[in-house]
């Protein structure tokens, strides 16, 4: 027998869905890493390798055209993800003193972010790479400011 409390929530949600939230704490927690941003980085460039396999193929049967259109929403899925593990580095986890340390850190981001715009926008397997390149940038800069 359900407790009135799983009975009270099965109602509630039903009445009223509350779905699922993603998202970072915004506690001060202390646990970042840009690992996120680089996994999906890597993801953004073999989807756009795969894509553009497919059209070397010139093939247009349905198999080819649902591939296609799965691995071009998963190369956008991915890309923004990176632009939102970069962003959660940027403004929750580098403070004034590693901004100081690395002056460009600021215009390391955001040309990062706008690389990540261009690999959802285009299929551009240098602009992916240049997208990872970027966060792995990043990434060094972060790691460089965990050892202080």
């Amino acid at each position: 027998m359900k407790s009135f409390f799983a009975r009270f929530v099965r109602l509630a949600d039903g009445i009223l869905p509350i779905g699922v939230a993603d998202a970072h704490c915004d506690i001060p927690c202390g646990i970042y890493h840009p690992h996120a941003a680089l996994q999906a980085a890597d993801t953004v460039i073999k989807m756009t390798s795969l894509i553009k396999d497919l059209e070397e193929m010139g093939s247009c049967d349905l198999t080819a055209c649902h591939a296609m259109a799965r691995y071009v929403m998963i190369k956008e899925e991915h890309a923004k993800k990176a632009k939102d593990e970069l962003l959660i580095l940027w403004t929750d986890y580098f403070k004034p003193e590693h901004l100081a340390a690395h002056p460009g850190l600021h215009e390391k981001v955001w040309m990062a972010c706008k690389l990540g715009s261009a690999s959802k926008q285009n299929v551009d397997l240098a602009k992916a790479q240049e997208f990872q390149a970027a966060i792995e940038e990043i990434s060094a800069i972060f790691h460089e400011t965990k050892k202080k």
